[in-house]
């Protein structure tokens, strides 16, 4: 028989205002944090965290993170954790920063606490990382042994980010159910490593069924800085359902796809991870062989939230077949999350798959 793995945080809480009581959450893990954010989101949450831990009579230590999830990067910021002797790690921020603060958590053999500053991924609550280059490219998936310790959400914070991160957040969520779906269909692996379970596949369903109902109203409040139920709804669907979801479900092409697209120059690497996801999440539909009226579903549901739907929107209207073809290579690599979806997609089918969209897209 198969084994199945369901994989969690320790924790998960959300609400308006809950950063307020880090400190109070945070006092059983540790006395000593070492705390990684970069000085955009500092300046947002800094005075709330200190007076939260200093209300506990916690110190810390803050680091400054310098922008990429590379290796050289973890490095640097665990080589200063060993100094400080911190016993514990918070990451404060999107999902570069919190990728950054478990890998250097694993590196300290530390438990990790996460405190993501956007809705903009479903990192916060897996027990992995995406490493890229200190250029920019993605290198690899590096896995750890136990999930966050604790994921607290204060969603007047997540709120009042930038919108186009939410509905970034929104596109990378969307991503769950058609990649666990085709993982669950080919009886592929999740990434926590074993089958999908019934658990992680109700969990992707409802995450996109959640985003289908209330993603737009949501989107729209967090234009105006408000927390409306929808948005609270949605935030949840971003980070824990879609978290759990992808990570015990499974990943398909859509991920594959967005990875492929970070080997290409130029404007593209301005475009967010959710964005590259919402082509990589159609380009999936086109390669499944999903009728017209299911793709246009996505197609106007990702427009509705400003998501790229063509190429010239992911700055690709300039780029060849040949360029195409080496986002196809990438997808397709050996190690790649494309073999959930089937092991005889080539790298021509990637490219083709990437220019249908462009023209059902146009057809709209």
């Amino acid at each position: 028989m198969s084994t199945i793995i369901f994989t969690s945080p320790g924790k998960y809480i959300q609400g308006k205002n809950a950063l307020n009581d880090l400190g109070k959450h945070i006092k059983s893990i540790g006395k000593k944090p070492l705390i990684l954010s970069d000085d955009v989101v500092w300046g947002i949450t800094g005075e709330i965290i200190e007076n939260s831990l200093s209300s506990e009579e916690l110190l810390f230590h803050y680091v400054p993170f310098n922008g990429e999830a590379s290796l050289n990067e973890v490095k640097r910021i665990a080589d200063e954790g060993k100094q400080e002797e911190v016993d514990f790690v918070i990451g404060v921020g999107g999902g570069k920063t919190l990728d950054t603060a478990k890998a250097v958590a694993d590196e300290l053999e530390r438990s990790i606490v996460i405190v993501p500053s956007t809705a903009s991924t479903d990192a916060p609550t897996s027990a992995l990382s995406v490493i890229y280059s200190d250029e920019g490219v993605f290198e690899s998936y590096k896995f750890y042994n136990k999930n966050p310790e604790l994921v607290l959400v204060d969603t007047k914070i997540v709120a009042g980010a930038p919108p186009r991160l939410f509905a970034s957040g929104i596109a990378d969520a969307m991503a769950t159910w058609v990649e666990a779906r085709a993982t669950i269909k080919s009886n592929g692996d999740a990434m926590a490593g074993g089958k999908t379970s019934i658990a992680a596949q109700a969990i992707a369903k409802v995450c996109e069924e959640t985003l289908f109902a209330y993603a737009k109203p949501a989107y729209q409040a967090v234009e105006k800085g408000l927390v409306t139920k929808q948005v609270e709804a949605v935030v949840e669907a971003n980070t824990l359902l879609s978290g759990l979801g992808f990570e015990s479900g499974g990943l398909a092409a859509a991920h594959a796809i967005h990875n492929g697209f970070t080997v290409l120059d130029g404007d593209i690497h301005h475009l967010t991870h959710g964005e590259k996801v919402a082509y990589g999440t159609l380009t999936q539909l086109v390669l499944e062989l999903h009728p017209e009226e299911d793709i246009q579903k996505y197609i106007s549901f990702y427009r509705s939230l400003g998501l790229p739907t063509t190429l010239k929107e992911m700055h690709l209207d300039e780029v060849s077949y040949e360029d195409l073809r080496k986002v196809g290579e990438a997808a397709t690599q050996e190690g790649e999350t494309m073999g959930n979806l089937s092991s005889e997609i080539t790298a021509d089918d990637v490219a083709n798959a990437i220019l249908a969209v462009d023209q059902l897209s146009k057809n709209k």
